[in-house]
């Protein structure tokens, strides 16, 4: 007996030894030696901190700049109010710095040659999966490496295809017209009106992305967009923080409502997907919409091939649809948002768009054609996605030691393309890079990036944004049916404060002042 419990004792001795060693290793010792690995290469920062490592200083930097007002045409101020502690690094240590996310190095690069590899060798920089509190946002083909990431893309394509955009335009064209006719409600008495613009877009952008990916089950779908809105504020309250291993499984409060978010949204989605299978058997189903198109893709896969594993299981297209819901909705209401507040300030621009909408499209109904000719526009576009990306950076993490440039990095360092240090880079764009200037997109993309990989606000490569296009034909019609209606200025009221949630948006509202035309 006393054998046996030695061996007990010796056993669970062991076991604890090597859990503290290997806890010690991830905390301490990896991160002292990946330190001295990548600043004997000149990247430069911080001193690594024990466990939270830059978090903190990050956090803290944060939060004092939302408390800030800022000039809307001050790009140094916006650079130190959207991402304070990048600016403040950039500035110290140089164009290649590190930061510390809790115990992980990441390396943050803004040479052109370097982030075009990055973004095109994907399968060499994949996606980071340290916090799965994000997954409760957005998973499915934003986070999908190898073979998987090749399946779903190419189920998702047709969804995204130039004809089936074009019989979305409908849809756009309603939800816009909803949302211009209770403007026109609150202008009538008066002729104008204050209003803040930022909820109006959310709900269009909701409304848009719950008739074009669900179709029949519209009202459903909006309340799963409630229910992902709440999700997205603590998703962001728990990405601000070190992520411990295992603590998303601790009964905390916020746990506890991210996890019936989780369930609810899930149970509602495949409510909806299982009246639309039952509806495709018997011929009635919808295959105009995100769902009807995705499902019907996934079906003929798998008839094609004979086997299951070349489709989606349900679970899977309960993720796509989520992300549906999270990109569609977050980029384009923040797309339009700051181009209706830097049209407010930059009343010329504001004019010439109107005079392109009335001249190209007048009052004839929305086509795709007709938008594609709004050259003035698309340019506004560019340089507002330029300036107000909707997500600040991308991220990757190598898996196995490998040379990028004439850096060596470890397996297991994180590497950061911040978008926005890129974007305002006054190297990289001229010295007017923090201005607001349409004009340097007159001749295209490539030539106003000189065909440099500098300008990435939906990514870059294989792995860009499926619905960009998606995105930007929203924005067309929503803007040009506004141009037609109204023109639009600041309210006395108007605090400039972009503020990254998840997406970059006004932390006080977009307060304008309507006028009827």
């Amino acid at each position: 007996m006393d054998t046996i419990t030695n061996i007990w004792v010796t056993s669970c001795a062991v076991v604890v030894v090597l859990c503290a060693w290997k806890m010690v290793n991830m905390v301490w010792l990896r991160p002292k030696k990946l330190e001295k690995i990548l600043m004997n290469q000149g990247f430069n920062g911080n001193k690594y901190k024990l466990v939270s490592g830059d978090m903190k200083e990050s956090s803290k930097m944060f939060q004092q700049s939302k408390s800030k007002r800022i000039g809307i045409d001050d790009g140094e101020e916006v650079l130190s109010h959207v991402v304070p502690f990048h600016h403040h690094s950039l500035q110290k240590h140089g164009r290649n710095y590190i930061t510390w996310m809790g115990w992980n190095p990441r390396v943050y690069i803004m040479d052109p040659d370097l982030i075009k590899d990055v973004l095109t060798k994907f399968n060499n920089f994949q996606k980071i999966k340290s916090n799965p509190f994000f997954g409760l946002i957005a998973t499915g083909l934003v986070s999908y490496e190898g073979d998987q990431w090749v399946k779903h893309r190419k189920l998702i394509n047709p969804a995204f295809h130039v004809e089936k955009l074009k019989n979305m335009v409908p849809a756009f064209h309603l939800s816009c017209s909803e949302m211009i006719g209770k403007w026109e409600k609150l202008v009538a008495s008066k002729g104008s009106c204050e209003l803040d613009v930022w909820p109006h877009f959310q709900a269009l952008t909701s409304d848009v992305i719950s008739r074009t990916a669900f179709g029949s089950s519209y009202e459903e779908a909006t309340r799963i967009f409630e229910l992902i809105k709440e999700q997205s504020v603590y998703a962001m309250e728990a990405l601000q923080s070190v992520y411990i291993p295992g603590s998303r499984f601790l009964p905390t409060k916020r746990n506890r409502r991210m996890k019936a978010i989780d369930k609810e949204v899930n149970l509602s989605i495949r409510s909806i997907i299982d009246n639309r299978l039952k509806e495709m058997k018997t011929g009635e189903g919808n295959y105009d919409d995100l769902l009807g198109i995705l499902l019907e893709t996934n079906i003929k896969e798998v008839e094609k091939h004979q086997n299951k594993t070349h489709g989606m299981t349900i679970n899977e297209v309960i993720k796509e649809c989520k992300l549906f819901y999270f990109a569609g909705q977050e980029t384009t209401s923040s797309l339009l948002v700051w181009t209706l507040i830097l049209l407010s300030k930059h009343q010329e621009w504001q004019s010439r768009a109107r005079e392109e909408v009335l001249n190209v499209l007048g009052d004839k109904d929305m086509d795709v054609d007709g938008l594609n000719h709004l050259k003035v526009v698309t340019m506004i576009f560019y340089e507002v996605l330029r300036l107000y990306p909707p997500f600040f950076q991308v991220a990757r993490v190598v898996d196995k030691d490998i040379t990028l440039g004439g850096f060596l990095l470890p397996s297991g360092v994180q590497i950061g393309l911040p978008i926005m240090l890129i974007h305002y880079d006054e190297q990289l764009w001229g010295s007017d890079a923090r201005k607001f200037n349409p004009d340097r997109f007159s001749q295209g993309i490539s030539k106003a990036t000189k065909n440099q990989v500098i300008y990435f606000p939906f990514g870059w490569g294989p792995r860009i944004c499926v619905g960009q296009n998606f995105a930007l034909l929203e924005a067309k019609i929503a803007l040009a049916m506004i141009l037609r209606k109204f023109s639009f200025e600041f309210s006395p009221s108007y605090i400039h404060a972009p503020n990254q949630i998840l997406s970059l948006q006004p932390q006080y509202g977009a307060h304008l002042i309507l006028h009827k035309l």
